[in-house]
């Protein structure tokens, strides 16, 4: 059946890139047992990676072999890859379906002024992409080959495999205890750090970024209220999660002061969009729980490699309701006047994945033995595809388990393709009803 429907791309070359990675990760020499993975271990760690999750059921290092952790690698390139040229290009598909006002505003949005400029922007996707991630390479190449003596062979190895999944916030690791081990290592911790904000912007962001790198006053709306909305979620998260685990002797309480602080920079980082962790996660604080969940909620940026509602649509909706207290009619941001559809979007994305969260938690709960806390913070780790939890995923039995894959790849394709159709469902009603109101509040 011929795909119409911009969106059917999406969800089609995803379902078809986790179906590859199951096949080839059922191969025997996939793990290192060399006896194959069971369906549901491999079809669950292809969606990961393929979604850029890092929500794992087996030890990444231990399970798998060399080609069983190459195969994960491509996934995560592809699927991170996939999704930023996707998101970045589904507004200029849109527009052959919009009107010349739209179409002017899909361009200048994108940053391209014709259709004919695809190419272009796939070329500057895929430059941006391999650039940065040769990057962190390089240094994390140094770091582990001259400081920690592996051998050349595996310290590049270790070097690629955690610049692509920190790049697209993919969370997997080739160490047992993720980052851990390198929780008194700020170099290892800033850079991955700072692979993750990069991938996690959005190419829309770092396009109007490096087209006028002088600062903000020539950027559009969406890259203005994007870098704002994740500079201040940094550095909120940063102080709080210092704050509720700076005497927790279980996380940074046995660390010194240089460390918790640059631990409490990454977690607030990756706590948002990666899943990578330098500190045992099941050991922090109900408070900071709670603080994790929150971030991974809110995500990363629009057609970036992160996962949740996004940092713009969490930033419109507190614009929104700061207009409301203030009795505004109308939301302005930055001098720009957001148009009532866009509003309404950002509300819609924001209640169906509260919506999506609860019910996903109802159903794990009644599948598992699991308490609340830890199946809530899982299924909104899915759900943001973001990677991290408490604990309970190698022991979530198969239907919880393959109620999780849906979760991850909802979560990853569901954003873009519900843009897509609230975009082309937009229209406008040749009559109106009376007016009437109801009771708020």
């Amino acid at each position: 059946m011929a795909l119409r429907h911009p969106a059917q791309y999406i969800v089609v070359t995803f379902f078809a890139a986790s179906v590859i990675g199951t096949v080839l990760l059922m191969l025997p020499f996939a793990s290192r047992a060399r006896a194959g993975a069971p369906f549901t271990t491999a079809l669950f760690t292809s969606v990961s990676a393929t979604c850029v999750t890092g929500l794992a059921v087996v030890d990444t290092p231990g399970y798998w072999s060399g080609f069983g952790q190459a195969v994960i690698l491509a996934l995560i390139q592809v699927g991170g890859l996939g999704i930023m040229t996707l998101s970045s290009l589904l507004v200029i598909v849109l527009s052959r379906r919009l009107g010349i006002r739209q179409r002017m505003i899909a361009a200048a949005q994108t940053g391209t002024l014709r259709l004919g400029d695809v190419r272009s922007l796939l070329v500057s996707v895929v430059k941006l992409t391999f650039a940065v991630e040769a990057a962190v390479a390089l240094v994390l190449l140094a770091r582990f080959w001259l400081a920690y003596d592996e051998p050349f062979r595996r310290a590049v190895w270790l070097a690629v495999f955690h610049a692509v999944s920190a790049f697209n916030n993919a969370g997997f690791a080739l160490f047992s205890d993720s980052l851990v081990g390198y929780r008194t290592d700020a170099v290892v911790l800033l850079v991955v750090a700072a692979a993750i904000v990069v991938g996690g912007l959005g190419f829309p962001v770092w396009r109007q970024i490096l087209a006028n790198p002088r600062g903000p006053g020539r950027w559009d709306l969406h890259a203005k209220v994007a870098v704002l909305a994740t500079a201040g979620l940094i550095a909120i998260g940063w102080v709080l999660f210092t704050w509720f685990e700076w005497t927790n002797p279980a996380t940074l309480g046995p660390l010194s002061a240089g460390d918790s602080a640059v631990n409490g920079l990454f977690q607030s980082i990756t706590n948002r969009t990666a899943g990578f962790n330098a500190v045992d996660t099941a050991a922090l604080d109900d408070t900071s729980h709670l603080l994790t969940m929150i971030l991974m909620f809110i995500g990363g940026g629009s057609g970036s490699t992160a996962g949740g509602i996004k940092v713009t649509t969490f930033a419109l909706l507190g614009w929104v309701m700061w207009a409301e207290v203030r009795g505004e009619r109308e939301v302005n941001m930055f001098g720009r006047r957001v148009p009532g559809d866009v509003q309404r979007q950002a509300v819609t994305v924001a209640l169906m994945a509260v919506g999506g969260v609860v019910a996903a938690t109802m159903l794990l709960l009644a599948l598992t033995d699991f308490a609340l806390p830890d199946v809530m913070f899982e299924s909104v780790s899915a759900l943001g595809t973001v990677g991290l939890s408490t604990g309970i995923t190698p022991g979530l039995s198969t239907p919880a388990r393959l109620v999780v894959t849906v979760l991850m790849f909802v979560g990853r394709v569901g954003p873009p393709t519900l843009f897509a159709a609230l975009v082309l469902r937009d229209r406008e009603r040749l009559y109106r009803y009376p007016e009437e109101r109801i009771i708020i509040g």
